[in-house]
């Protein structure tokens, strides 16, 4: 692949999700080169691009956006910084990805829709779960019908994180302004990875809930008031008219992970991972066909592979998909990547459940269309 093809990143933010999953993700696809990075501090920079050998360091976000070698700019910032970096990259006329949350509110993620759809910048947001193997290979299952038609999907997901303690890389999601919590950023990457296989919900029934009313610092032992939910549960019913259900809960002391059980006429199908985030490994999808089927595991198949093979964790692998992606959208026209509408679609589904658990009434997405 020759010089003038590759992608030219730079990265906003270097923090563990980038060391841990950004960099390691876009060095293993040759499509891709990082060229730059920004941090508040320079000194941080230099140092991340010096372990990477990354060419360019920053301090200010306006250097490295209106940087000549920078194609893509990556905002890895937390939520309440988005719109900002994202309004000075596309105002750069340059292509954008972020982080989801896309920003701390509905109304902030249309605007930056808007201003990149005006500007004609590509973008797309960090939903990779959507994207990886596993997610892909589910996807495929349902659209050729392999359980028949669907009737019903249960999905549980839990983590031991945002439980009574916080931890100190976890002191910024205090704030209930900052968008960052149980709801916001497990529901939207679990919701969107769920509706994108078995199809958007019509209407659905919520309660949101702050299970855990004081939450202590764990590194200072201070005790604040919780400002934000820690659990949810929603049901209703799917486009297709199958039912669903989802529990999503912080704070598990045992068993957490990902559970999805979906039925359908001609079997079922169960999606299994010990872990929901920094995933070791793939989903396991197991089905059953017929009344009395025996389980087996399905194998990923090769078509749900878009990256070389590594030795990555899966959730790394899965940011690579998300990459992987985007590199064929950019140069095919096509869209299969996770762009800011669906972010907004996302933002505008999270309200609903808000509004249900409000008000203790059905909301109807069908004028979300």
């Amino acid at each position: 692949m020759s010089k003038q093809k590759l992608i030219r990143v730079g990265l906003v933010g270097v923090g563990n999700w980038a060391t841990y999953g950004h960099i390691p993700a876009l060095k293993l696809l040759p499509q891709y080169q990082i060229v730059a990075v920004c941090s508040r501090s320079i000194e941080k920079a230099k140092s991340i691009a010096e372990e990477f050998k990354i060419a360019h360091a920053f301090s200010r976000v306006d250097d490295l956006v209106n940087l000549p070698d920078v194609d893509l700019v990556v905002v890895l910032s937390p939520a309440p910084e988005h719109a900002r970096i994202v309004k000075a990259a596309i105002g750069a006329g340059k292509d954008v990805y972020c982080e989801w949350p896309l920003t701390t509110n509905t109304q902030d993620s249309e605007e930056l829709l808007r201003l990149a759809e005006t500007a004609g910048v590509r973008h797309f947001v960090g939903l990779q779960r959507t994207l990886g193997a596993s997610s892909l290979h589910l996807s495929q299952l349902i659209r050729e019908r392999y359980i028949g038609d669907i009737r019903s999907v249960r999905m549980h997901v839990s983590m031991g994180s945002f439980g009574p303690t916080r931890s100190a890389s976890l002191e910024w999601t205090l704030p209930a302004g900052n968008f960052s919590h149980v709801l916001s950023i497990y529901g939207g990457h679990f919701m969107d990875m769920l509706f994108h296989a078995l199809g958007k919900p019509e209407m659905l029934n919520g309660i949101v809930a702050t299970q855990f009313p004081m939450l202590t610092l764990a590194s200072t032992g201070r005790e604040y008031p919780n400002e934000t939910p820690d659990a949810f549960m929603v049901m209703g019913r799917l486009a297709g008219g199958a039912l669903f259900q989802i529990q999503i809960e912080g704070g598990k002391q045992n068993l957490g992970g990902l559970q999805i059980e979906i039925t359908g006429t001609l079997g079922d199908i169960k999606v299994m991972n010990e872990r929901a985030f920094v995933t070791k490994h793939h989903d396991v999808i197991e089905a059953a066909l017929g009344d009395k089927g025996a389980w087996a595991s399905l194998l990923l198949p090769c078509s749900t592979k878009l990256i070389p093979c590594s030795d990555l964790d899966s959730s790394v692998e899965d940011l690579a998909q998300l990459y992987a992606a985007f590199e064929s959208d950019r140069r095919t026209g096509g869209t299969t990547v996770r762009t800011f509408a669906d972010a907004v679609e996302l933002h505008r589904i999270i309200d609903a459940i808000n509004t249900s658990s409000r008000s203790g009434r059905s909301v109807s997405l069908m004028g979300e269309r």
